[in-house]
């Protein structure tokens, strides 16, 4: 990855690989889970909490890594009723469906172990499965490994498996590391076990859901992936994507029913957006709440902490930061509101900033119903705007304004009969002494 950070925190859709996979196998509402780390990987660590971590000390192979777990399994580890699953933290793109289908092909198989396959297109570097005459697992084979005749072969290793507790410790206390690579193999669990005679089933899954990570390009792709997926999740759940490949989504944002999307969006975390709502074009919301019917953008910002109440507005080039907006309230264009309340159908005039930071310290702007804002007003907060009051365009307002008042602080405005006239004269005339063009505005 050529990164500080490690591999499995790089983010899908706003968030880690690692989340992803443990997400997925939550749903299977496993007793116990434990994330093998390496050495110095307290990111790691942290990042899979409240899980149990367990430290592959040295990086001798995968079959090393599933070793490394025992002492965390306790008690599961030889346990004859227990099963385990061991997945990889680098495949964001794997499902709880998924993952239950294997599941359900060991029971159904009665079989000791089930691995998860797929058919690839190139198989190139990825294990390969051969079966026997049954459709069992006869053995993986690394690619690295094989003959010919088994690089032929197109149903290649996930490297997800599922097994009997008990059988899977006992297989790997026998695995060498006489291979290419010199390391211990996790996959040669099933040849020990079928060895034993063992049964090793086999589960089918699609190709792009298997994809693993281990370079910035596959980290595009597997982004790639996740957002055709968000996609359609939207638009089988009645939302309205015009353009959909222009719109990115987060792996939590949640579009209700006629919802309507316009070109170029995109959704950071922590996004919900309600029914009949319309996000238009080039706007991005990050931990916002978009009430029924609401209008967003185009050319918004909308940062978090902001809530947006129904059939409000927040139009072009307004960027708004732990803000609510009441109902049918309205920041048609060019406004910043940061750490603001706006009451329901108050108008916020273009150019108006709610003045929040003093260099220090975040402060509160309170904005009541119905009041209205004029153009290009710079509220100071910590400042209060009551309920039906006016602030004249072009105010800087520092103190409070009572309900229904009307606040103005501009300066009065002077006019000189003619001063406009004698200006551009004496403009020309200097023009013309400094460079002796002509004074006809050529």
């Amino acid at each position: 990855m050529r990164s500080r950070r490690p591999k499995v925190l790089h983010d899908v859709a706003g968030k880690a690989m690692l989340r992803h996979v443990l997400d997925a196998v939550a749903q299977l509402r496993p007793a116990r889970c434990v994330v093998v780390v390496g050495p110095g990987q307290a990111a790691v660590a942290e990042a899979a909490a409240p899980h149990a971590t367990a430290e592959q000390t040295e990086r001798l192979g995968t079959g090393h890594a599933v070793q490394a777990a025992h002492a965390a399994l306790g008690e599961l580890a030889a346990d004859p009723q227990a099963e385990v699953l061991i997945t990889c933290a680098d495949t964001p793109l794997l499902t709880a469906e998924t993952l239950a289908g294997l599941r359900r092909s060991r029971t159904e198989q009665a079989a000791e172990i089930a691995v998860l396959g797929f058919r690839a297109r190139d198989p190139g570097g990825y294990g390969r499965l051969v079966l026997d005459a049954d459709g069992l697992l006869q053995r993986i084979v690394e690619a690295k490994d094989a003959d010919p005749r088994e690089r032929a072969i197109e149903l290649c290793n996930a490297g997800v498996l599922l097994a009997r507790a008990d059988l899977l410790f006992e297989a790997l206390a026998r695995v060498g590391n006489d291979n290419a690579k010199g390391e211990y193999y996790l996959t040669d669990v099933v040849g020990i076990a079928r060895g034993q005679g063992a049964r090793i089933a086999v589960a089918l899954g699609g190709e792009a859901e298997m994809q693993g990570v281990n370079s910035r390009a596959d980290l595009a792709a597997a982004e790639a992936q996740m957002q055709r997926r968000l996609r359609a999740a939207a638009m089988t759940g009645g939302a309205t994507l015009s353009a959909p490949e222009t719109v990115f989504f987060s792996h939590d944002t949640a579009l209700a029913a006629d919802v309507t999307v316009e070109p170029h969006v995109v959704f950071g975390p922590g996004v919900s957006v309600a029914e009949g709502a319309t996000i238009k074009a080039f706007s991005h919301l990050e931990g916002t709440q978009v009430g029924p019917g609401a209008q967003v953008g185009p050319y918004a910002r909308l940062r978090p902490g902001t809530v947006l109440g129904a059939d409000s507005r927040v139009g072009n080039f307004v960027e708004t930061k732990n803000a609510q907006l009441g109902a049918g309230a309205k920041a048609n264009h060019l406004t910043y509101l940061g750490d603001t309340v706006v009451g329901a159908a108050a108008n916020i005039g273009a150019g108006t900033i709610t003045c929040n930071y003093d260099g220090t310290l975040k402060h509160r702007t309170e904005i009541g119903a119905g009041a209205f804002i004029g153009s290009n007003s710079a509220l100071v907060a910590p400042v209060t705007v009551g309920a039906g009051a006016i602030v004249g365009a072009g105010s800087t307002v520092t103190q409070d304004v009572a309900d229904d008042a009307l606040a103005l602080t501009r300066a009065q405005q002077r006019t000189v009969a003619g001063g406009g006239a004698r200006f551009r004269a004496s403009r020309q005339a200097e023009k013309a002494r400094r460079t002796g063009a002509d004074t006809d505005g050529s």
